[in-house]
């Protein structure tokens, strides 16, 4: 039995320049940073930890998005093929609905 595709699949083109989080849905908490750093429990629970590798050194940054597969894209089109070596979950314990909260300013009692 053999398979059709509809459409070709697309080919690596090489790194972006410079790609955009956001656009993959993703937020870069921590760049090019130690694992002390990473086990801080005040980020967020959805945050992974991300391992790289770029002109054979190896980086982590903490990363969070709703889907992994997100961040490997991010990575994937930054870095090119072979450099995500890892995506883990991050030690954070914090609920993501109250990352960057910042409760109202009050304006005072009225006269």
């Amino acid at each position: 039995m053999s398979v059709v595709l509809e459409k070709p699949m697309a080919k690596y083109d090489g790194p972006k320049i410079n790609p955009i989080p956001s656009e993959y849905g993703c937020e870069v908490l921590l760049e090019k940073t130690t694992l002390d750093k990473v086990k801080d429990p005040s980020y967020p629970k959805d945050a992974h930890i991300v391992k790289y590798v770029v002109n054979n050194e190896e980086y982590m940054d903490l990363c969070r998005s709703g889907k992994k597969v997100n961040i490997f894209d991010f990575y994937y089109d930054k870095y090119g093929p072979n450099s995500v070596q890892s995506i883990e979950w991050g030690y954070g314990k914090l609920n993501p609905k109250l990352w960057g909260y910042k409760a109202p300013s009050s304006k005072g009692r009225k006269k």
